[in-house]
């Protein structure tokens, strides 16, 4: 009788009085970034459908690495985002404009995947044209809005090689909140330098945070006394002012060093991850 007695307390406490911890549940976002190498014609059916599988349980997506020499790039989005749609949700994409760089070797395009039921693209994502002339692969902004009304930037970047200093694009990202005026962005992508470096103190000082810390996050080409992971480069830096870090890690389709040969046909990145409640 205790025992039935105890049981409906916990339901009573469950039902009613944790405060609506669904709800809450329910209106936490799950953000991914991601480099997939390459992405355009060298995917086929299968690897897509690998991809999705791995997309389809967080509500905001940003790629890299987009082919932009022919539409192959672009078609494999839609591909990403028409097998998502048969795994169950309901999503929708923006894929942007090549990128203004001086190389079509450098050229790329970027991309947003994202669930219907849980934010919407508040405006048109664009290309931010006014940091062209000074980084490689200008950055993608998206303007998105969560079900209970928040709007947040997703600012969405590949830097340039490490070797290039890449530093000195990601040092105009301070400015962004001025720009934007707004404090509640999130700044994703491929950065090819780690959260450890100077650059970032600046976006530090006003609240901003790494989801992820001291953790690698792209592959060697062959393993090195069993280690495949190379160096931390992916990351999502959000401002915890503005959203409350739930959980964040990596994504590691690798498993084990017999795998890596696979696993680096469908990318030389693992995917970075980031759960928050947007305020």
């Amino acid at each position: 009788m205790k025992n039935y007695i105890l049981i409906l307390h916990c339901l009573f406490f469950l039902l009613f009085l944790s405060p609506n911890y669904a709800f809450q549940k329910e209106s936490n976002l799950k953000i991914l970034t991601w480099n997939i190498q390459d992405l355009g014609r060298t995917k086929d059916d299968s690897e897509i459908h690998f991809i999705a599988e791995i997309l389809k349980d967080y509500d905001l997506v940003a790629i890299q690495e987009i082919v932009a020499k022919d539409p192959a790039g672009a078609k494999a989005v839609t591909r990403i985002a028409d097998e998502l749609n048969r795994l169950g949700s309901k999503w929708d994409y923006s894929i942007s404009n090549p990128t203004q760089s001086s190389s079509s070797n450098i050229r790329e395009r970027y991309a947003y995947l994202w669930k219907t039921s849980k934010i919407k693209l508040k405006k048109e994502a664009s290309l931010d044209t006014e940091l062209a002339s000074v980084i490689e692969r200008e950055p993608y902004i998206g303007m998105f809005e969560t079900k209970n009304g928040n709007v947040f930037y997703a600012i969405n970047m590949h830097a340039r090689t490490y070797n290039k200093h890449p530093e000195m694009e990601i040092s105009k990202f301070k400015k962004y909140p001025e720009r934007l005026k707004s404090n509640n962005i999130i700044i994703l992508g491929d950065f090819n330098l780690n959260e450890k470096h100077s650059v970032w103190n600046p976006l530090y000082k006003m609240g901003f945070n790494a989801a992820i810390k001291n953790i690698k996050t792209s592959m060697k080409r062959k393993c090195n006394k069993g280690k495949y992971m190379h160096k931390t480069v992916d990351n999502i830096f959000y401002n915890s002012e503005k959203a409350e870090k739930i959980d964040s890690g990596v994504i590691d389709f690798i498993k084990n060093c017999d795998n890596l040969l696979n696993a680096r046909s469908i990318s030389d990145h693992v995917p970075v991850y980031l759960e928050v409640k947007i305020n």
